[in-house]
């Protein structure tokens, strides 16, 4: 059993994939830091010094009673938030990742179409084997009609 599970683990395609998701978890981290460090503050400075994350509708009082400026402050004396701005940030965390793997792949398609080959414009004789023009109907070495 052990070796079968070995087999398993070192087959390329399994490799691949951890790698992927580890650097699919690294980038996460990035995008989250360019969302709530970055793109957050300037946004929220153009709205009159305004932060997202503060966002929540309160929905039970804690144990002191509000009015609670900030969500870590309902969250300390145990308020019921709903948290609205949080998910605002994670939708656009969201945006932001769906739009760099988009151009990450857009690019690799605009390499892929690079490598193509172009469709061939010859082909070979099947009598005399010369090369000949792919729309000919006749060799024009050995004169053989061709099949089209």
């Amino acid at each position: 059993m052990l070796e079968e599970f070995k087999k398993f683990i070192m087959r390329g395609n399994v490799i691949d994939m951890s790698v992927g998701i580890v650097v699919g978890a690294a980038f996460g981290a990035i995008v989250s830091s360019f969302v709530n460090d970055i793109l957050m503050p300037p946004i929220g400075l153009l709205l009159g010094g305004f932060d997202f994350s503060n966002l929540f509708i309160l929905l039970k009082q804690g144990t002191t009673p509000g009015p609670y400026l900030t969500l870590a402050q309902a969250q300390e004396t145990g308020a019921v938030t709903l948290n609205y701005g949080v998910f605002m940030n994670a939708i656009i965390s969201f945006l932001i990742i769906a739009l760099a793997i988009f151009l990450v792949i857009r690019q690799i398609n605009r390499l892929k179409k690079a490598e193509e080959a172009p469709p061939p414009s010859t082909k070979e004789c099947p009598f005399c084997f010369t090369v000949i023009p792919i729309k000919a109907k006749r060799c024009p070495n050995c004169t053989s009609e061709l099949a089209q």
